[in-house]
């Protein structure tokens, strides 16, 4: 256990793009995002008791849509309000029951506070550097990456996924 987590905290230290990390998926596979290497990457904390919840059909839509130049992986976290407060096998089968969720879904996280998970630090560390001072204000922020791995932009939680403003970047 100590190794995984000095593991972690290194690729974290070391961490040059965003194709440096792997988490833990929802049914319990590992999502190595160095595989994505060569597509845009849209990040997404999400909650299943949130006014922002349905844009899971939408993010849906657009990873189908996309899918070959686009992945989109979805971070449960439990941050805000107390939306999301299932386990990992509850999430999964909200997401797949209710909105037929089959692009990648992390393992439960938490996106901010001291408890932070790593990528999610390397991902708000990055958007301030752009100059977004809260990139993740409630459930279903939004970061989009590039094809090598880089933050483009951060999107606002009541942006729809299927919005021209994201499309801009995809068409």
């Amino acid at each position: 256990m100590k190794l995984a987590l000095i593991a972690l905290l290194v690729s974290f230290l070391t961490a040059t793009s965003i194709h440096d990390f792997k988490v833990e998926g929802l049914e319990g596979n590992t999502i190595d995002f160095s595989e994505f290497k060569g597509k845009k990457i849209l990040i997404v904390n999400t909650a299943s008791k949130c006014g922002n919840t349905p844009q899971y059909s939408e993010l849906e839509e657009l990873y189908e849509k996309y899918k070959d130049k686009l992945v989109i992986v979805g971070f449960p976290a439990n941050n805000f309000g107390g939306q999301e407060p299932g386990t990992n096998e509850e999430i999964k089968e909200f997401c797949k029951k209710n909105y037929g969720v089959s692009f990648p879904m992390a393992a439960k996280i938490s996106v901010k506070g001291d408890d932070i998970a790593p990528i999610y630090k390397y991902l708000t560390d990055e958007a301030k550097t752009l100059g977004f001072e809260e990139p993740v204000k409630w459930n279903f922020a939004k970061f989009l990456i590039d094809e090598k791995g880089k933050l483009i932009t951060v999107f606002h939680h009541k942006t729809k996924p299927m919005s021209e403003e994201i499309l801009r970047y995809l068409n």
